[in-house]
């Protein structure tokens, strides 16, 4: 019994060598492949509440043109999205107002060409330019205030502040506002205050001036051609009498 065990464990030593080697030299597991392109439609649908501004990227076409200058772009791009609600809170008809082309320019001004983090938003310098903006650095663009746990956006038209963060990765951050971002150059107009009445030129002032000068001289004319009258009859009626007398 005891050669039995003897002969059996230098088997069972062999054995256990094999199996650690075969465990061994299995292949590892293969790395996962490159994430796929990003599609900022998909990275809108996951948030659940947005549906509207899908629609408009959709319709203008600055969706497709989002995808295809984040995925190529060395800057990246920082977007705004307005939720369903901050459009239900429009004013009725403000879209509808709209041309084709301002439809186009409101969404381009919810995209920045460039990628900030939170951080980044609350040391930019202001005025942050947008996809609307012109040559002239200032049109179409964003104003950033705040502190980390809360960043303000103005549009000179409109204040909001971000209220989540969809996406901070770049080459894409995605962040949430609950108004919609009207842009005071476009829509600024709106808020001006009543226009006060335009003060009056020289030449009308001179015009009225010599006018009431002339109202209120014909009173006086009337007067002067009354005393007159009153005169030319008083000295009538003494050469009357006088001649009674005489004859």
């Amino acid at each position: 019994m005891a050669s039995t065990r003897l002969t059996l464990a230098p088997l069972l030593l062999i054995a256990a060598v094999l199996l650690s080697t075969k465990t061994t030299a299995q292949p590892a597991a293969p790395a996962p492949g490159p994430a796929g392109p990003i599609n900022i439609s998909q990275i809108l649908e996951k948030g659940g509440q947005f549906n509207t501004f899908i629609h408009l990227l959709n319709i203008t076409q600055v969706g497709s043109q989002v995808n295809i200058q984040v995925n190529s772009s060395t800057e990246g791009m920082t977007m705004f999205a307005p939720t369903d609600n901050a459009f239900q809170n429009l004013k009725p008809g403000t879209l509808n107002k709209l041309t084709a082309d301002e439809q186009v320019k409101l969404i381009l001004y919810h995209i920045s060409p460039k990628y900030y983090s939170m951080d980044d938003l609350l040391s930019v310098s202001n005025p942050v330019r947008t996809q609307a903006s012109g040559r002239d650095n200032g049109v179409y663009g964003l104003n950033f205030t705040g502190q980390p746990n809360q960043i303000n956006i103005s549009t000179g038209y409109v204040e909001t502040r971000i209220s989540n963060t969809l996406r901070q990765q770049p080459p894409l951050a995605v962040y949430v506002v609950d108004m919609v971002l009207l842009p005071g150059e476009m829509f600024g107009e709106h808020k001006l205050s009543p226009i006060a009445p335009a003060p009056k030129s020289p030449s009308s002032g001179v015009s009225d001036d010599s006018n009431s000068t002339k109202k209120a001289a014909a009173p006086s004319d009337k007067s002067g051609s009354g005393e007159k009258k009153f005169g030319l009859g008083f000295g009538l009626g003494l050469v009357v009498l006088c001649m009674k007398f005489l004859f």
